[in-house]
């Protein structure tokens, strides 16, 4: 039997059992070790705030229409941050280079459920590094999107970076926009957060709730404001607060899932009169300009590979690992004390 989590309406969850299915021509099985809940997207739809329930989105157009809602209730098998075991390999498969074979622990999308049918394209390069910590694997996604938002910041040596959002994404992008050379001031309403982002590579933290932010990171950059900022909380007031906080012409990376109208967002402020750039990062794909030469599986395997040289600390992200038989409960922690976790892993 195969168990999966779903939402059967808002804010309810259960999990449920199906009989597990044949494995199709150009498939691996994978039975899940540990599968990672975004605390962003997936939340959209626990609470029912995500777009695709009340509109359609058109892939061709590439626009939402308001004829029809794009999914409904029960949403089945949400996740993207999957890592587990290849338990079976289509025979015409075996031994394909690059693939993960049986046997091999390997990374992916294929949901919360307890196995996942997976196409092989979607497989090859996945197996996970030796030496590398299986929980490690259920943060390629997160660490990607994390890695696409800095990539999107276009971040120079010696550059002043206001990261809002200090959630799992939000502390990845701390860590990797220190890397890349920036000088980075972590921006959230939750001091433990904060407390994290020093670690994670933070020089300075500003708590949004009661530190004057923009005001703050004028005084400290002779008051030219920061060359970039990466708002990836997805609420509107930080997106707008990011705005306040560049320098004339600098650019705000939009990497947040942002619901409903923006209240709290004036573009004809700070955005219109400093001319700021508002660049949008979005993991369907990399920035234009680097489409050549990156990609979103060369992210991936780019951060899974940091992790395994110690450039990269995911471990202590894990707040929570909890049997898949608990996921109310996960996903009602997240929702409701959102400071008394970060990464909530659940184990099958």
């Amino acid at each position: 039997m195969e168990r999966v989590v779903q939402f059967t309406g808002p804010r309810t969850v259960e999990v449920a059992e199906h009989e597990s299915e044949p494995l199709p021509p150009g498939h691996l099985r994978v039975r899940t070790r540990y599968s990672g809940i975004s605390a962003g997207t997936e939340l959209t739809a626990y609470r029912g705030t995500n777009p695709y329930l009340t509109r359609t989105w058109d892939p061709e157009s590439r626009l939402f229409t308001d004829d029809a809602a794009g999914m409904s209730y029960p949403v089945v098998g949400w996740g993207y941050s999957e890592v587990g075991e290849v338990t079976e390999v289509s025979p015409e498969l075996a031994d394909a280079p690059g693939l993960p074979q049986v046997g091999d622990l390997a990374w992916g999308i294929w949901g919360h459920r307890s196995e996942g049918i997976v196409p092989a394209a979607r497989m090859a390069g996945h197996r996970l590094p030796d030496g590398l910590d299986p929980l490690a694997g259920a943060f390629a996604r997160v660490g990607a999107i994390a890695y696409n938002a800095v990539l999107g910041a276009d971040i120079h040596l010696g550059e002043d970076v206001a990261v809002f959002g200090q959630g799992v994404i939000g502390l990845l992008t701390t860590r990797l926009a220190q890397l890349n050379g920036a000088r980075v001031s972590a921006v959230d309403a939750l001091d433990s957060r904060l407390e994290h982002a020093r670690t994670h590579g933070a020089t300075t933290t500003l708590n949004a709730r009661t530190d004057s932010v923009a005001e703050r990171l004028r005084e400290a950059t002779e008051g030219r404001g920061a060359d970039a900022a990466i708002e990836i909380s997805g609420a509107y007031p930080a997106l707008h607060e990011a705005l306040r906080s560049v320098a004339v012409g600098g650019r705000v990376v939009a990497a947040g899932f942002y619901q409903g109208d923006g209240a709290g967002l004036r573009l004809g402020d700070e955005f219109h009169h400093n001319r700021a750039q508002l660049v949008c990062s979005q993991i369907g794909g990399v920035p234009q300009a680097l489409d050549g030469r990156w990609s979103v599986e060369r992210l991936q395997r780019t951060f899974l590979r940091l992790v395994g040289e110690g450039r990269v600390d995911v471990a202590s992200l894990v707040s929570h690992v909890l049997p898949v038989a608990d996921a109310a409960q996960a996903y009602e922690l997240l929702d409701e004390r959102p400071g008394e976790a970060l990464q909530m892993v659940l184990a099958f």
